[in-house]
């Protein structure tokens, strides 16, 4: 007799991402038993290039903490297993085989899975960025989002096993992108510092404006060896320090 099937569930929370979401949804063609995509209210194609797919689509509000979306979704998925996804991912053939082959014999409920990350066209082999293992299969009724911060991963009830294959990561294509995107991040570390109640004083501003981007840049460049991706590793990593004091600049302007 003939082992039945796992069924496996795509889910993704997007807002606005017809650019990226037809690729990322050519490369599961044939791995899912359904896709289910949760719109936050795209205000272009993202909805209609969805559902060309056969996506079932859930439409819901923008939350600043989008996790709270990407819980919408699992909580809406019916496969044994869910493939957690962003729109700017994709699934290489090789980490397709590797998951049907994982589910057939899997016995933990979540797997951390390598990701290539790719800025401005080039993959950042260093500073931190690879193999930046994240969590993306589970199995269905053993995982939940925080739903708390942005930063924090889904978390598993039982044993977490890891995946060798990469999935691939177009996060930022373009300056323009890196900084849209960024806008967001630094909006929610501004917000979440009002909800701490941070102290508006000097040892603050030394904190976020001199010592936090030093420790983020040397970390990135010198002790991620971010140097050996050239000027993409030294960009990246100019540019993620000075989320500090863009987000410190924000929770002033919200006191």
């Amino acid at each position: 007799m003939s082992e039945k099937k796992k069924t496996i569930s795509i889910a993704l929370a997007v807002y606005n991402e017809e650019q990226n979401i037809r690729r990322c949804l050519s490369a599961v063609c044939g791995l899912a038993s359904e896709i289910v995509v949760v719109d936050g209210g795209s205000r272009d194609n993202t909805v209609s290039i969805s559902k060309e797919f056969g996506a079932k689509v859930i439409k819901t509000d923008n939350p600043p903490i989008f996790h709270i979306n990407k819980q919408k979704a699992l909580d809406a998925c019916l496969g044994e297993w869910i493939l957690q996804l962003d729109a700017d991912e994709v699934v290489t053939p090789e980490l397709r085989e590797e998951i049907l082959k994982t589910i057939r014999l899997s016995t933990p409920n979540g797997y951390y899975i390598p990701r290539k990350n790719f800025f401005c066209g080039h993959w950042l082999k260093k500073g931190g960025q690879y193999p930046d293992y994240v969590i993306r299969l589970v199995r269905n009724g053993f995982a939940r989002f925080p739903c708390k911060s942005v930063h924090e991963q889904i978390e598993i009830q039982g044993n977490i096993g890891y995946l060798k294959e990469p999935l691939q990561h177009f996060s930022y294509k373009t300056k323009e992108d890196y900084w849209r995107k960024a806008d967001s991040y630094t909006t929610l570390t501004a917000q979440e510092m009002k909800t701490k109640e941070s102290s508006n004083n000097v040892q603050t501003w030394i904190i976020y404006m001199v010592l936090k981007p030093l420790q983020t840049f040397l970390s990135l460049f010198i002790r991620h060896k971010g140097f050996i991706d050239g000027w993409y590793g030294l960009i990246f990593a100019y540019w993620s320090a000075l989320h500090f004091p863009i987000a410190y600049k924000k929770y002033r302007q919200m006191k």
